[in-house]
């Protein structure tokens, strides 16, 4: 359903990603690892329809739909979710605000994701749902992020290192809501640091190396008995 061909991108004159290929198929969950500097946030941004970066060639495809002449809102209302890096949650205003300001209208063949839907699925929220999303923790401010890209009933799911600076406990806690997602009618892109998070939740991982080069891809059981990929390309 999201086909990346020789995508190229650049900050300013630097070049970033240099032709990468990626796919990911319907209902599918592809975790793409790689050591930090390597363009995963810069592919995510892309997909997304956010500048920068600048996308200098290929192309990014939802189905039939060049992503990479359109902007960010346009990309959203194909169905493109999106749990950016360090959650960016609406801090001034309360959680079930965050919810309701970018709720969009259900996709025909989806079951639509509501207010209460997102409560149900994280009871942490609605507990919290009159409080400023400021002073929520930084696991239940990574629930609202995730919660508030529900809400826009996504065919396709882009999660931007969604354990970063969460406790383990708490990420134990992400790795069962993120598993229950998991199924018909919604793929999921995941760029993730933390290993057994990926092979825990991934049908198939994709190692990017420099310049956003895809170096190695496989199930998860083929990365985990992969010492030398893992050593080599993740630093384990």
């Amino acid at each position: 359903m999201l086909s990346i061909d020789g995508l190229q991108c650049t900050y300013g004159t630097a070049p970033i990603i240099q032709g990468l290929q990626l796919d990911v198929g319907e209902g599918e969950v592809v975790s793409v690892l790689g050591r930090n500097g390597m363009g995963k946030t810069t592919m995510v941004r892309a997909i997304a329809g956010m500048r920068p970066p600048e996308v200098r060639g290929g192309a990014i495809r939802l189905y039939e739909d060049d992503l990479v002449t359109l902007e960010s809102y346009e990309v959203a209302r194909l169905g493109v979710g999106l749990v950016p890096q360090g959650r960016h949650v609406f801090g001034s205003l309360t959680v079930i605000e965050n919810l309701e300001v970018i709720a969009r209208a259900p996709r025909h063949d989806a079951d639509s994701w509501t207010v209460e839907r997102v409560f149900d699925f994280f009871p942490r929220l609605d507990e919290r749902r009159e409080q400023f999303a400021s002073n929520l923790s930084g696991g239940e401010q990574q629930m609202l992020a995730i919660g508030r890209a529900l809400m826009t009933n996504p065919r396709l799911l882009l999660m931007d290192e969604p354990s970063e600076g969460l406790a383990p406990i708490v990420i134990g806690t992400i790795k069962e809501t993120m598993r229950s997602l998991k199924g018909p009618g919604l793929s999921i892109l995941l760029v993730e640091q933390n290993l057994g998070l990926a092979l825990s939740l991934a049908d198939r991982i994709a190692v990017m190396g420099p310049h956003g080069q895809i170096v190695w891809s496989g199930s998860p059981e083929a990365l985990d008995a992969d010492e030398a990929v893992k050593r080599s390309h993740l630093g384990v």
